[in-house]
């Protein structure tokens, strides 16, 4: 990962950005919905840039950019579409301190604007690190396809509401809270009565929970095949994202471990069996990852003994792969 993802807060901010054209105006239309203040230099401003400028969205100065512009400024973008003039932006930000990106010019930038699906609060980010920006547009329109028009809506009445959803434990009982909000209440309610009846489905939501008894713990036993993350069922997929504790053998795929939520704790296969039944009777939901097709072990036959909820969902078995043998007139 060449380029890491982060979020950066804009507001109280910055941003500056040398040029006047069309890859001026569209890194503009991005920028403008961010809280940052736009400051932009152009010595020839197309009619789109001053319309920004008429409406209030950026402050334009007809002028080239100078060294004591980028005083205080969070970054800057050089979309001149000139060789000379973008190169003396990156010179003047590097002086200055101040991260540039050069439009259409991944070598030379300190950083890359990425494909966003815009549900505010709610965005999704999509890089390719340059190598591939078709690709990044497909997925682009593939995600806006699938994202609720309202997902905005329901993450902004949750976060007014995450005050009062403490009073569930924190952990899975606030996960299974939010999942039952987002993935069914939050959407039927706003189908049938708007942002009122959301609102008013939260406060049910949130006492149906607190009247809920804690949830049982339980234990998957997963196999992962040959590691591939994709050839896992969606019932394993779905076991390891609300994993209280991962425990997985060592040569288990990085790529299957990174299904698992970052809050997980991840214990070794040799973590003691009393220290995971003694979880799992506390309330946690334990995944066990062993490559293969995930052969029950004495974990397994213990939690059962114990009363404890076990699944065993099978990963494919490894195969031999197989060379086509070229045969007379055909392909084997």
């Amino acid at each position: 990962m060449d380029h890491f993802p982060i979020y950066m807060k804009t507001e109280g901010t910055r941003i500056a950005l040398s040029g006047g054209g069309d890859a001026a105006i569209a890194k503009l239309r991005l920028l403008i919905k961010t809280l940052a203040k736009i400051d932009v230099f152009a010595t020839s401003p197309s009619e789109a840039i001053r319309t920004l400028a008429h409406e209030g969205k950026i402050s334009l100065h007809a002028r080239g950019l100078r060294f004591t512009d980028l005083q205080g400024v969070m970054m800057v973008y050089a979309a001149d579409e000139d060789k000379t003039l973008d190169a003396n932006v990156r010179a003047l930000g590097k002086a200055a301190g101040v991260l540039v990106n050069i439009v259409d010019n991944l070598q030379d930038s300190d950083f890359i604007t990425p494909a966003i699906v815009d549900r505010a609060p709610v965005t999704v980010a999509i890089g390719t690190e340059g190598a591939a920006p078709v690709l990044a547009r497909a997925i682009k329109a593939a995600l806006e396809e699938d994202l609720s028009p309202v997902l905005g809506t329901l993450a902004e009445i949750g976060k007014s509401f995450r005050s009062r959803a403490f009073a569930l434990p924190a952990g899975r009982a606030r996960r299974d809270f939010w999942a039952d909000y987002y993935n069914h209440v939050g959407p039927q309610a706003h189908a049938a009565a708007g942002e009122a009846g959301v609102r008013s489905a939260l406060d049910t939501l949130l006492i149906q929970h607190l009247n809920e008894e804690d949830a049982a713990g339980r234990i998957d036993l997963i196999g992962t095949g040959a590691g591939e993350a994709d050839m896992l069922s969606i019932r394993a997929r779905r076991a390891i994202d609300r994993a209280d504790i991962i425990i997985a053998d060592a040569d288990v795929s990085d790529e299957v471990l990174e299904l698992a939520r970052r809050e997980a704790d991840f214990l070794p296969a040799s973590t003691p069996a009393a220290d995971i039944l003694r979880a799992a009777n506390n309330g946690a939901a334990i995944v066990r990852l062993k490559p293969g097709t995930g052969t029950p072990d004495d974990l397994i036959t213990q939690a059962l003994g114990a009363g404890i909820e076990c699944a065993i969902l099978p990963g494919l078995p490894f195969t031999k792969p197989t060379t086509p043998q070229l045969q007379q007139g055909q392909l084997s």
